[in-house]
């Protein structure tokens, strides 16, 4: 049974789709197959993988809205092994249109059932807020990686988050699990990087990955040219960051 991972936090810019889309790819490479979701309404985890979102019918809003299924939405990509239901910009309706529904944060979860056996992972964009969207990709999820940009702020907002998981876990999905928090945009040589991941290792200890997603400008590249950075630059820092990121996840659910 496929293992489903939300990629989650409320603050914009720490990595999120960066995140979803290399670590997709990585685990594609090691030949887990893998289906990767957009819930987020900008939709640059779709147009980072090379799919023209102007040109998407069927995507996250229809699987949330149950007026089609998951199958329906599925859809190759630039990754090897991997597959993408893709957001468009009316994903921004869905919050307004969820409101009065009965159980609405069990849509995404109800839609999943008919496609989790087909994949080893299914991962979850999600957007940068903790509105229905988010909580939909967590009442789906197994578990969550929280990236965590290695800023001044870094912290801020976290313990938010963190409260947002604990509720979940008590109203609507007890068996979600913390996968692992993500440092992202590290930068060895700024000593506030550095303080930033001694910092979270400190408080989290074990919740936190051995990997550690360094600054590169490959990673920025690549979006540009709709692919991962394993198709973009397989050599560069943030393509064996990435590999390093899905083995450690491999690893950790092998056990």
């Amino acid at each position: 049974m496929g293992k489903i991972i939300a990629i989650a936090n409320q603050k914009g810019g720490v990595g999120k789709t960066t995140t979803s889309v290399n670590l997709a790819a990585s685990l594609g490479v090691l030949e887990k197959k893998v289906l990767l979701i957009d819930a987020d309404p900008q939709a640059n985890a779709s147009s980072g993988l090379g799919i023209d979102v102007e040109t998407i019918e069927i995507g996250t809003y229809q699987i949330l809205e149950h007026s089609n299924t998951p199958e329906e939405a599925i859809i190759t990509c630039s990754a090897p092994n991997v597959w993408v239901i893709p957001a468009h910009i009316d994903l921004v309706a869905i919050e307004i249109e969820l409101v009065d529904k009965e159980n609405r944060e069990y849509m995404l979860k109800q839609a999943l059932e008919s496609v989790k056996d087909k994949y080893d992972y299914i991962l979850i964009d999600c957007a940068p807020s903790l509105g229905l969207l988010t909580l939909n990709a967590l009442t789906a999820a197994d578990s969550v990686v929280i990236p965590i940009q290695c800023e001044y702020f870094a912290l801020e907002g976290l313990g938010k988050l963190l409260n947002t998981i604990k509720s979940v876990q008590k109203i609507h999905n007890p068996d979600l699990d913390i996968e692992g928090l993500l440092l992202t945009m590290y930068d060895s040589r700024l000593r506030l990087s550095n303080q930033v991941v001694e910092e979270v290792q400190k408080h989290f200890h074990d919740m936190v990955f051995d990997t550690v997603i360094q600054r590169n400008v490959k990673l920025s590249e690549a979006p540009s040219f709709g692919e991962s950075i394993i198709n973009y630059d397989a050599t560069s820092k943030g393509a064996i960051n990435y590999l390093h990121l899905a083995e450690e996840i491999i690893k950790k659910n092998s056990k």
